[in-house]
């Protein structure tokens, strides 16, 4: 057994990589009590499911729009300071957002704005933060497992986060919630200045910034397995992710719950996911993951076809379960199988079109799940995500058969 666990966290064997983890995920369970509190601000202030989808839709297009120029800053500059930039950006923003809720001045442009904010920050911070844990592993065959493991850090903080958030809303209001999350992200910007032996040297940058924009861009997208990789993950963050913006609809007009509901919704998603997330961790090698994306990404459609047409309320936060696993298994398995095959001096761009994918559509999905929404109803929105995600990954499935030769090792 000892051995197995042994295994099973061999990416902690190296010092910059738990000090990172650990780090963020304090932080990170900050930032998902802000974001359950942030949708039931937004619905408690507007009652309208086309505003959650316009703030989705805020927060989330500049990963659409900047991250491929953010990737090109990650190949070019030191990832560990550019990090600690936005970390400290993310903080400011929360603090912001505090101080506006508990002086009670909040409004529903103080919100947009400040996700925009918050947007522009992540769309630089994400690809960064990928490309970074090549930088905190030493051996190439830990890659997987390190990855698995930051998957099942964020699907824990998404378990904590929004169970914690759903009791401090009902007992001390929305406010505690934002004020948290700032002082959480202390964590992640300590444990990146305790961390020793980064590489400090920045890559050479003797070309226009839209020439290595170009580069990457042709790297990528000459690859069949990147480019179909990229094409799927996009779909999916297109119609089935949005699901997070309906979640307040869904706890409190269909299940009739409270901020509670909501949490444990969330929550029951989370830890599916961790589910999922050491499933991946505890594999050997990368072998059999382009097999498994297709088959999470139908486990994840039916999860939310079966949910959408749930009034049950146990039986609901199980589906959020199924739900959770199929979503994180497919997206960690298409991060893995990236990271694997490109190169170290395209990393940041090619995860720049990766996270342009996963994050980048999902402002579209927001803001198209609200305008459905406001017009079919929640469920059938989530019926119709559902039923497009498992055609995708049909289609995926088809298309990647034909290169299994090629990468018979994945």
């Amino acid at each position: 057994m000892r051995n197995k666990k042994s295994f099973l966290l061999r990416s902690f064997r190296y010092r910059n990589y738990r000090l990172f983890f650990f780090g963020q995920g304090i932080s990170l369970i900050g930032t998902w009590m802000q974001n359950i509190a942030m949708s039931w601000l937004v619905y408690s202030l507007t009652k309208s499911a086309l505003m959650l989808g316009l703030v989705g839709f805020a927060g989330q297009i500049p990963s659409f729009l900047f991250t491929p120029f953010a990737g090109v800053l990650a190949d070019r500059y030191h990832r560990k300071s550019i990090l600690i930039v936005t970390q400290t950006l993310s903080l400011i923003q929360a603090f912001a957002l505090a101080l506006l809720v508990l002086t009670g001045k909040i409004s529903v442009t103080h919100i947009l704005s400040l996700s925009i904010f918050l947007g522009l920050v992540n769309a630089l911070d994400m690809p960064t933060r990928q490309s970074f844990v090549v930088d905190m592993i030493e051996k190439k065959e830990d890659l997987g497992n390190a990855i698995a493991l930051n998957s099942s850090m964020f699907n824990s903080a998404r378990l904590l986060g929004p169970s914690i958030a759903g009791i401090l809303i009902s007992a001390v209001g929305i406010g505690a919630c934002f004020l948290i999350n700032g002082f959480s992200y202390l964590m992640v910007i300590g444990a990146l200045f305790a961390m020793r032996g980064i590489p400090k040297e920045e890559r050479e940058r003797n070309s226009h910034i839209l020439h290595e924009l170009k580069e990457g861009f042709l790297y990528a997208f000459d690859s069949s397995l990147i480019r179909w990789i990229i094409l799927v993950l996009g779909l999916i963050s297109l119609v089935g992710m949005p699901y997070a913006v309906l979640m307040p609809i869904f706890a409190k007009e269909i299940l009739h719950g409270g901020p509670h509901t909501l949490g444990f919704l969330m929550g029951f998603a989370g830890f599916g996911a961790l589910l999922g997330a050491g499933f991946l961790a505890s594999k050997e090698n990368t072998r059999g993951l382009l097999r498994l994306i297709p088959v999470a990404a139908s486990i994840f459609g039916a999860g939310l076809i079966a949910f959408s047409q749930s009034r049950i309320l146990w039986l609901s936060y199980f589906l959020m379960l199924v739900t959770g696993l199929g979503m994180v298994m497919q997206m960690a398995s298409c991060n893995t199988v990236i990271q694997t095959i490109v190169t170290d001096d395209k990393r940041g761009r090619v995860m720049s079109f990766y996270n342009m994918s996963f994050m980048g559509m999902m402002p579209l999905g927001s803001l198209l799940a609200g305008s459905l929404a406001n017009t079919l109803g929640a469920p059938k929105t989530l019926l119709a995500g559902g039923i497009v995600c498992i055609l995708g990954a049909l289609t995926f499935a088809y298309k990647t058969s034909l290169l299994s030769e090629a990468h018979k090792n994945i």
